[in-house]
């Protein structure tokens, strides 16, 4: 490949993601083709947003849900020109809309909505999460070993999400129809207004993700599983109050747990 070809190829990938008011200041030399590469480079743009807009509306269905296809579709183009795609898998992509999205100007009014799409991206994460079965001969571990010495393995795609606003409640109302989501939407609006906050765990049950609220102890208990603490360290900050039976029972039954493991192992 030539340099002038190169260049050209930079300068049209440049003008794909660009708005249609930067296109004139890509260095994309269009007099040789005229109007039919304006078009051309028109379409690209056009399909590229109509792309964006259905891998957003998909991975993030809650906000989908909230804001309606058309401000998704416009808010997509302009994500995607302010964090154009890394990848070839478009599902990898929207890491970033979230915090995106509480720094938008247009959407102050609604300051739940960075929440709930990291909700929407958790959930799509886990769902997409490789599959896992518990170990089953790891619990001979708890009779044999140290709990110092001893970790609980979560299972993958498992995740925590702690917010000021009632996050399981606004995945609740609008994923709901009819008198349930009336009911659920009356309660979402009591739940603003306070506004109340909510702890929840994201784990897949069969092959959709499930949104639990938990109370304080069970985040605590959560996030320390997640970042690898040993089972006497969880156990000591949680206090003699916390069922850890019961837990493991609910986790076995609920598939959180991957093994129990050696510190190290």
């Amino acid at each position: 490949m030539n340099i002038s070809e190169a260049r050209r190829q930079q300068a049209l990938l440049a003008a794909l993601g660009a708005g249609a008011g930067d296109a004139a200041g890509a260095d994309l030399d269009l007099r040789e083709s005229g109007a039919r590469a304006r078009r051309g480079l028109d379409a690209y743009r056009a399909n590229a947003d109509a792309i964006a807009a259905r891998t957003l509306a998909s991975t993030f269905p809650t906000v989908r849900a909230m804001l309606g296809d058309a401000d998704v579709a416009r808010l997509a183009a302009e994500f995607r020109r302010a964090h154009p795609p890394q990848r070839g898998d478009l599902g990898e992509w929207g890491e970033a809309l979230p915090a995106w999205l509480e720094a938008h100007a247009g959407l102050a009014r609604w300051p739940w909505l960075g929440d709930t799409a990291r909700l929407d991206l958790a959930r799509h994460r886990c769902e997409r999460a490789a599959d896992a079965a518990f170990a089953a001969q790891t619990l001979a571990r708890l009779g044999d070993h140290d709990p110092a010495r001893l970790r609980l393995v979560p299972t993958p795609g498992i995740a925590l999400l702690r917010s000021r606003w009632p996050l399981a409640s606004i995945h609740r109302a609008h994923a709901l129809d009819g008198a349930a989501a009336d009911a659920a939407f009356a309660e979402l609006r009591a739940a603003l207004a306070l506004p109340r906050a909510e702890s929840v765990l994201i784990a897949r049950r069969g092959w959709r993700a499930h949104v639990q609220v938990l109370d304080a102890a069970g985040a605590d208990w959560i996030e320390a599983m997640l970042a690898g603490h040993d089972l006497a360290a969880m156990l000591q900050h949680a206090g003699p109050a916390f069922d850890f039976a019961t837990w493991l029972a609910q986790a076995l039954r609920d598939g959180w747990l991957r093994g129990i493991e050696p510190v190290g192992g």
